[in-house]
């Protein structure tokens, strides 16, 4: 059992989870006491011992499912259904995944008609049951094969033909043949019955997909089945790279992110112990002494809110990196005195008002991509050119509280870069920070010229994912 929770342990590291190894001791004590057959009673103790947030929970489930499925936990038998056969004396023996000898042949026929029942009623039994057989049919796992659980998915559900069994379904919901269903021609119905629809054929996929990570579990072991399927957290994944599913995921963790910078951001300055040394009081302190010893003294802390200016690229995929910078810093607004933000590509224009007089962060989001003048010649991102605008237009309103943040990759497509304007606007400024989406790896290489503008910044950092944009925000403060 040690073996396997200690694999458990290493997968949810890799995947992302912090667990140290304090935790993993309580998780062993606690399993000791606790029935092992009872897989839910499992799973609440490890995830009580060594799950700290809420939105790790996905992945710790996903990992879960694989090392301590029911076919899985150490010293347990294997999870059996039993299916009657013509003799009713005579039980026979389905695993799922395993060829049974004496077991009667799955007919393509009624597999399906028990999907498209699935389907209609949504059974959660029947939808089980469904997914077994189909992957007993279909998804014979291939020992030449690597892993892939999403190679064997697709095969099953192409082979049982789902897409259109729910075609037939909506089709059989308009006209009134299925039994309960009200005959069609009514939009909202019909968006009804489909989001019904989709919803079963989702419960199914999901079935499918667990059915033929235990099989491939049973074939290659959890470690390997892990590692195949292993995803970042949402706080890991790359801007440059994320799918459509994994920027709505983002989109929603940004929110509980900026609720607790913002927390954090307030405490810090509350709670900041001292303010700059006191020379007066401390020499008038140590008088007394003969300023043997010294004792310094230091002036009442006045917190004070830094000014944030934003100077984003928003040409080509950078803009996604941008987005979700600026949304960041407007969510967590009020924890600055002021914010302002600046939008290129090679010219300038500051989208500050739209921010503020939107109803919500998505909606100015979208009006600074349709409204925003960031066109000044060609269209292509000049890095040289934009600074030189903004410093025309803005540069006099920098002043030593304000932090210049600059998002951007950095490759202006082979143009001067221009950096003296950057050194000027230094000058100008409290602090210049640059987060560039790229990985640092490739930064000099190409048309990057991110060497030239870093000497005349207090900071340049990689800043890929949220986790990292996160870390670059809680040092503002």
């Amino acid at each position: 059992m040690l073996d396997v929770l200690s694999g458990f342990v290493d997968e949810l590291r890799a995947s992302g989870l912090p667990v140290s190894v304090t935790e993993t001791i309580d998780a062993a004590d606690a399993l000791s006491v606790i029935p092992l057959d009872d897989v839910a009673a499992v799973r609440a103790c490890l995830s009580t011992t060594l799950v700290k947030s809420a939105d790790h929970e996905v992945a710790f489930g996903r990992v879960f499912d694989l090392f301590f499925s029911r076919r899985g936990l150490p010293g347990i038998p294997s999870a059996e259904i039993l299916i009657e056969t013509e003799s009713p004396d005579v039980e026979e023996i389905f695993v799922p995944g395993r060829l049974s000898g004496n077991r009667r042949a799955i007919d393509p026929r009624e597999l399906r008609e028990r999907a498209r029942r699935a389907l209609a009623s949504g059974d959660e039994e029947l939808l089980t049951q469904t997914a077994q057989q189909a992957v007993e049919l279909y998804g014979s796992v291939e020992s030449a094969r690597p892993v892939g659980v999403a190679y064997y998915l697709q095969k099953t559900l192409r082979a049982l033909d789902v897409e259109s069994i729910l075609s037939q379904l909506l089709a059989d919901a308009r006209s009134g043949t299925e039994p309960g269903e009200r005959i069609g021609g009514d939009a909202m119905h019909d968006n009804l019955v489909r989001s019904e629809l989709m919803r079963h054929a989702d419960a199914l996929r999901e079935e499918i997909r667990r059915e033929i990570a235990r099989l491939l579990v049973d074939e290659r072991g959890a470690g390997a089945v892990a590692r195949s399927m292993r995803r970042p957290l949402v706080e890991d994944l790359d801007f440059m790279h994320a799918s459509a599913d994994d920027l709505v995921a983002m989109r929603r963790a940004i929110y509980p992110l900026a609720r607790i910078l913002a927390s954090r951001l307030a405490h810090r300055r509350r709670h900041r112990r001292r303010g700059p040394l006191d020379i007066r009081a401390t020499i008038r302190r140590s008088l007394s002494s003969g300023g043997v010893p010294l004792e310094p003294r230091f002036r009442r802390p006045h917190p004070s809110r830094p000014e944030i200016f934003v100077l984003a690229d928003v040409s080509g995929s950078v803009s996604a990196f941008a987005r979700f910078t600026v949304h960041l810093v407007y969510a967590i607004a009020e924890q600055f005195s002021n914010v302002r933000c600046a939008v290129f590509i090679d010219g300038v224009d500051e989208v500050t008002g739209i921010f503020r007089r939107a109803a919500s962060i998505e909606e100015a989001i979208a009006e600074v991509g349709a409204k925003a003048d960031v066109v000044d010649a060609h269209g292509h991102s000049n890095y040289g050119s934009a600074f030189r605008l903004f410093a025309q237009r803005y540069g006099p309103s920098l002043t030593k509280k304000t932090n210049l943040i600059i998002l951007g990759d950095a490759r202006g497509n082979y143009h001067s870069g221009e950096s003296e304007i950057l050194q000027s606007l230094r000058r100008r400024a409290h602090r210049v920070f640059w987060l560039n989406p790229e990985p640092r790896s490739y930064w000099g290489t190409g048309d990057s010229i991110i060497g030239e503008y870093a000497p005349h910044c207090d900071g340049v950092f990689e800043c890929r994912t949220l986790r990292q944009l996160k870390d670059f925000v809680d040092r503002l403060a």
